[in-house]
């Protein structure tokens, strides 16, 4: 067995997996630079010390200068995409942080990566070393022998593969090692456009190298080949001969293998902490240098050497100490070496099962006595409405908490949830949770509703970050520098044989719950500063908290449904779909799978050939999305029938046939759920259902609608909707004469917009150009350029960008605000709601025009759609309190867009449509005239 472990890392291709990984969320520093790609590779490093503590260590990289693949095949690589600047700017940094960690860079011109690496690994392995080369190319499987191995990182949820002889031979289907260059020389590579055999994929190529062996070995029996493949084969003898000289990797670099420049070696501290610094690695910089953290961040465990641990002082088991305890000091890290997250085993705490009554008294008295403290429900199931209390936990001191069981049966946890009503009831005592809503929910179950001022961490990071993710197990690593225990060690992983907390023992639950409450508690600490400084705590306590109470209560209510007319109407949309489908096949001229996208696709483009030049998918079929079809919808009849069909499809088994699934027994009701922080816009989003989806503009959709109803006889539903609030929005942030005239009013808009923009009188506005104008009107809140308006409206793109042109001209101040609102967001690199939420825009300064394109598009918009955001929460808040003040028999029940449904008591019906309507244009002050719309009904439709 090998003594010594080497580890050869393609940097390139690690560099570009790590860019990638976050091109979602990038990491931005505060002078605009993009270090995703840094950072994501830094963690690979750092994971290769602390899982497979390698002895030798190198990072191998590709230079500009050819290659002898480029020299034989000109070809070679050509298809391949400009570097993305951030990647180039990357790339420079990685080699400075590979120097401050002395890890040894490997290069030479003339020869890629992975010849080198393939060089270097095969000498080590004659030294008696375990090489392991780290990339996600498949590539190298050729190289991989018994002491050489392919280490694949992670991807799409899978851990990282560990490929020997075996793995690879069974990734491939081949029989020997050396087959991998033959599969590539029959099949080729896309991605380094090695060509292959044209016609021949990966299934071919493995069938004749089982029967054939080889490239040569096919080629010789080439002639034995019957029918096109046969012809395929030998007019590709030349292209598989050449595709299989540059598929397979140089072994002979002239590269010399230097053991001692490879060992592993400490960082150099001050190098390493300067560059850490420049690109603001906070949690890195902890975990990397703990010796250099500041003294009230967590410090780390280095995994190259047993932790030296300080232990806090030895508990007694007094009840004083139980409780009046100081928090647990932390563990202490070897300087200089490479470090870790901490974890539940590695970091000191106090955590505690308060299972009698005496203790839960004492635990009582001092929650009532602190200024603030965490609490959080373990519980049976996620849908608050259904679950069942296991437990709570409680914490208000960093590294102390509490866990509370409580048992099955329903009135015995009742018991002792009443134990604490005091304590959640309290106004003056602060409560902290992690998903605040659901928490309060449960508790509301059990005839709890939690007072006093509350804090909920994962909406005061949605503020800060509200592209990012907000998970405690995410926040935990970017604040504390700690992971969490997994839900999923105790209850197993997420489907049919998931188990349930009642399931798991009452020590097990005691370390995870208090945990939860712990570091829920340390966030709260870091994350406020951060809200603090950048000036949305008010927007945190005065919008988004009190809004958690009021979707607490809507999604408790829940709504009534006629599951009847729901079967009514899905035995329509049957009958409406065969129809459908009918009509498709005679324009098509046969029957196939309308439902299939390979199948459309060779009878739009093959069979009727509605495109000579049709765009294809990765894949290499015909795409065939929504956004294709559109295209061809007023050229070719069968394109809008197969979008009539999708949609038809689409509305029976997503939301006709799915919703009585979602009425819960006990209530009758559908109770979704709504999402404060998945929208980065501010907007709500809902599920089980999602109601913010259900269609309006066809006649189909619209009937979902009826199926919701009043909850008896002695209701209505009543809706109230803002009309055209971002355009109202729109006229008072630029305050352009014409819209905001025109608005305060009560003139209609889209007429106003096509009187100017068509240069006639308002009376004499066609239905045409009024329908024109409406689309302008709300596609330049969303950038829409001449080439898009073109398309919506089926005209010419010199039209629509007359039509735009005119817009400009008529409007100017329109123009001017949208200026303002790109220069400000360059200068900020964020856009601002009125109420001051942020929307991140990470590239609006990028040199990729496409990606700045995207980010001014959002800078227009974001400060817009967010702002009407802001104002329907605002709304709900203050008309959920009049409500509760007035003590009314009505319920607010859905808020879908801009748009609010009652269950309207008939003797409330004028009292609500008088002071809804004047609590909702009355949200936020604006310059302009806000309206409503409102309506009444036996159900949703008619209501709306």
């Amino acid at each position: 067995m090998p003594s010594k472990k080497l580890f050869l890392l393609d940097a390139m291709a690690l560099i570009y997996r790590a860019h990638f990984a976050f091109i979602k969320n990038p990491r931005i520093t505060t002078t605009g630079m993009n270090t995703s790609a840094v950072f994501g590779f830094t963690n690979t490093l750092l994971e290769v010390f602390r899982k497979e503590n390698p002895s030798h260590i190198a990072i191998v990289f590709d230079t500009k200068a050819p290659t002898f693949r480029h020299v034989r095949f000109p070809e070679y690589k050509a298809n391949r995409e400009e570097m993305p600047e951030d990647i180039g700017i990357a790339i420079p940094l990685v080699k400075r942080l590979a120097k401050a960690m002395n890890v040894e860079l490997l290069e030479l011109d003339g020869y890629e990566a992975d010849d080198i690496i393939g060089t270097i690994a095969k000498k080590a392995a004659r030294e008696d070393f375990e090489v392991y080369m780290y990339t996600p190319d498949k590539d190298y499987g050729q190289l991989v022998e018994e002491h050489i191995f392919l280490y694949k990182p992670a991807f799409m949820g899978n851990a990282i593969e560990k490929q020997g002889i075996e793995e690879v031979k069974a990734k491939w289907g081949i029989d020997h090692i050396d087959q991998v260059v033959d599969m590539l020389g029959l099949m080729g590579d896309k991605v380094d456009n090695i060509p292959g055999i044209p016609g021949v994929g990966e299934k071919t190529a493995l069938k004749y190298l089982k029967e054939y062996g080889s490239v040569e070995g096919l080629l010789e029996h080439a002639d034995e080949i019957k029918g096109k493949i046969g012809e395929k084969v030998r007019d590709g003898r030349e292209s598989a001969l050449l595709s299989k000289e540059l598929a397979r990797i140089d072994i002979n670099v002239p590269i010399a293998f230097d053991e001692e420049r490879l060992k592993v070696e400490e960082y150099s501290k001050e190098e390493l902490a300067a560059f850490l610094d420049e690109m603001e690695f906070r949690t890195l910089k902890r975990r990397m240098l703990p010796g250099e953290s500041s003294s009230d961040e967590p410090a780390t465990v280095s995994t190259a050497a047993p932790a030296k641990v300080k232990k806090s002082a030895t508990v007694e088991s007094s009840q004083m100490d139980l409780f009046g305890g100081t928090s647990a000091d932390v563990a202490v890290a070897e300087p200089g070496l490479p470090a870790v997250i901490q974890t539940i085993e590695t970091k000191d705490h106090r955590y505690y099962c308060i299972d009698s009554k005496e203790k839960r008294a004492e635990l009582i008295k001092y929650l009532q006595a602190q200024d603030e403290f965490c609490f959080d429900t373990e519980t049976t199931d996620v849908d608050a409405f259904d679950a069942e209390l296991v437990g709570m936990s409680f914490s208000y001191l960093p590294g102390e908490a509490y866990y509370v069981p409580t048992p099955p049966k329903r009135e015995e946890t009742q018991a002792i949830v009443d134990e604490f009503k005091p304590v959640f009831e309290n106004e003056k005592v602060g409560k902290i949770a992690q998903n605040l809503k659901y928490d309060i929910s449960v508790l509301k179950t059990y005839g709890v509703r939690v007072a006093g001022p509350q804090y909920d961490t994962m909406l005061a990071h949605y503020l800060l970050e509200p592209d990012q993710r907000h998970g405690m197990d995410a926040l935990a690593d970017q604040y504390l520098n700690y992971q969490p225990v997994s839900i999923e060690t105790l209850i197993g992983k997420k489907g049919k044989k998931q188990g349930n907390m009642r399931d798991v023992p009452v020590e097990q639950v005691t370390e995870y719950a208090s945990e939860d409450a712990d570091i829920t508690l340390q966030l709260k600490h870091k994350l406020d500063a951060e809200l603090q400084a950048r000036g949305q705590r008010k927007l945190l306590d005065e919008v988004e908290v009190p809004l958690v109470h009021v979707l607490s209560d809507m999604e408790m209510e829940g709504i009534n449904v006629d599951v009847h007319s729901l079967y009514e109407l899905s035995e329509t949309l049957q009958t409406d779909i065969v129809s459908t489908q009918k009509e498709i096949f005679e324009l098509a001229g046969t029957e196939f799978n309308v439902g299939s996208p390979k199948q459309l696709g060779e009878i739009l483009f093959d069979h009727l050939k509605i495109d000579l030049k049709p765009k294809k998918t990765p894949s290499g079929q015909y795409a065939t999305g929504e956004d294709i079809l559109v295209k061809y919808e007023n050229e070719h009849a069968i394109a809008r029938k197969i979008l009539d069909f999708r949609e038809l499809s689409k509305l029976k088994s997503t939301y006709v046939d799915a919703l009585p699934a979602l009425v819960n027994k006990r209530t009758g009701h559908i109770h979704t759920s709504y999402n404060q922080a998945v929208a980065a816009t501010g907007r709500l989003s809902s599920n089980n259902p999602n109601l913010q989806n259900i269609p309006i503009r066809t006649e189909r959709g619209r009937e979902i609608r009826k199926a919701f109803i009043p909850r008896n006889e002695d209701y209505k539903i009543f809706s109230a909707d803002y009309s055209q609030i971002e355009l109202r929005i729109m006229a008072a942030f630029s305050e352009d004469e014409s819209m905001v005239n025109a608005f305060n009013n009560d003139v209609d808009i889209h007429s106003t917009t096509a009187s100017k923009v068509f240069g006639v009188n308002l009376a004499d506005v066609t239905s045409d150009m009024r329908r024109k104008s409406k689309m302008v009107n709300f596609g330049i809140i969303y950038g829409i350029s001449a080439f898009g308006l073109a398309q919506r409206l089926g005209i010419a793109r010199s039209e629509a960008k007359e039509i735009i042109d005119n817009y400009f001209e008529q409007f100017p101040r329109v123009k001017s605000y949208m200026d303002e609102c790109v220069n400000k967001a360059r200068e900020n690199e964020y856009a601002e709601t009125i109420l001051g939420r942020r929307r991140y825009l990470r590239d609006i300064n990028s040199r990729n025009q496409t990606n700045r394109g995207f980010a001014e598009r959002n800078a227009i918009n974001a400060p817009i759609q967010g702002s009407a955001a802001d104002m329907i929460k605002v709304a709900m808040i203050n008309i959920d309190k009049w409500m509760k003040k007035e003590n009314l028999k009505s319920k607010m029940l859905l808020q879908v867009h801009d748009e609010l449904i009652f269950d309207a008591h008939k003797d409330e019906l004028d009292i609500l449509k008088e002071n809804v309507h004047k609590l909702m244009v009355n949200a936020i002050p604006m310059k302009v005239k806000i309206d409503t719309g409102m309506g009444i009904g036996e159900n949703w439709l008619e209501a709306h």
